[in-house]
């Protein structure tokens, strides 16, 4: 990536740092694709336990997922950057809310495949402007990639015991995206866990989807049950979602490494979703669904799952003035929302 041939391999990596954080990216890292040799037997073993539920898209493409040389055999690095989404509140505010539906932080604004896409594709160009003949591929949550492994491979961050990516310097609130290239870049020592005996995130969680300390069961997972799962949610699990209606933030807003926590420069992903009142939402059809979640991730799961995530919450809520809401979907299409509509009209009586 040379401006003139007398550069170093440690100059260029420079120039490509500072232009990444130029973006708008709050770090970088870079690691070889083969980086995480474990990646494999880890995945293998998650999968034998079917801990991935419902996401078939897992085993069905996991020869590459657990193979990051294997995807794209010509790649010589993986580029790894970090963009910070870190809420300016306590994300735990909404929780408990009766009234209100509790949205994931990093879904409460813009969808944020699009927004770091359109970075990594920026950061992307100028780096095939360094060296003509080269070639990039970008990847964000799109493709069979194991980003957290290589982040902590290429030293972003740690996974954590709740597995998900960690920072001393970034906290927990950050998305993650790659760059996979034929350029070969100088690699990154890889992070360590700085978790120590903290348990935090894993006593926090409603559900207790962590078999063990850095393990995940999905399947128990409130982010899973409410994004992922088709059909109605099991019965267990119905009264610890609370008010969670698009996912969950308490493993992720217990972590006391959130204190060191920058805050995040894109505003986009601040935005009108922070805590819907459920009545307007169990209220929703199909176009006013899709009207109202334009341009947000919370578009992709669909009308029924929403309003079946919401039927939930007004079941949890208490509130009596709320069955009314419930009542009318009792016979809805749906057969889950259905479903949770009569589990909702059953508890508020």
């Amino acid at each position: 990536m040379p401006n003139s041939i007398s550069e170093t391999p440690a100059a260029s990596k420079a120039r490509l740092q500072d232009h990444a954080r130029s973006e708008g990216f709050s770090d970088i890292g870079i690691c070889r694709p083969d980086a995480v040799p474990a990646l494999p037997e880890r995945l293998a073993a998650f999968l034998e336990q079917g801990r991935h539920g419902d996401m078939g898209w897992m085993a069905e493409r996991s020869h590459w997922r657990a193979s990051p040389a294997a995807l794209w055999p010509e790649a010589r690095s993986v580029i790894m950057l970090a963009e910070l989404y870190t809420p300016g509140y306590d994300p735990m505010d909404t929780v408990g809310q009766s009234d209100k539906g509790a949205i994931s932080v990093y879904a409460q604004g813009r969808d944020y495949h699009d927004l770091v896409k359109k970075r990594l594709k920026r950061v992307g160009r100028w780096l095939l402007d360094q060296r003509p003949g080269e070639q990039i591929k970008v990847f964000v949550d799109t493709a069979p990639v194991m980003e957290k492994p290589l982040a902590q491979a290429a030293g972003l961050g740690w996974q954590g015991k709740h597995t998900n990516l960690l920072s001393r310097r970034l906290g927990s609130w950050f998305f993650l995206g790659s760059i996979f290239t034929t350029i070969d870049l100088p690699g990154d020592g890889a992070e360590v866990s700085h978790c120590g005996n903290c348990r935090a995130c894993l006593d926090a969680c409603p559900t207790n989807a962590f078999p063990a300390p850095y393990q995940l069961d999905a399947r128990r997972c409130i982010s899973y049950l409410t994004i992922e799962h088709k059909g109605p949610v099991p019965a267990e699990f119905r009264p610890q979602l609370g008010n969670r209606i698009y996912g969950c933030d308490d493993c992720l807003a217990a972590c006391p490494w959130n204190k060191f926590a920058q805050e995040a420069s894109e505003l986009r992903y601040h935005g009108p979703h922070r805590a819907p009142d459920l009545a307007d939402l169990a209220a929703l059809d199909d176009a006013g669904f899709r009207e109202r979640f334009s341009g947000s991730p919370i578009k992709r799961i669909g009308r029924d799952r929403i309003v079946r995530n919401v039927l939930y919450a007004i079941g949890n809520s208490g509130r009596p003035e709320l069955r009314a809401s419930a009542q009318r979907l009792t016979q809805d299409p749906d057969p889950a929302v259905a479903d949770a509509a009569l589990w909702a009209v059953e508890r508020l009586s």
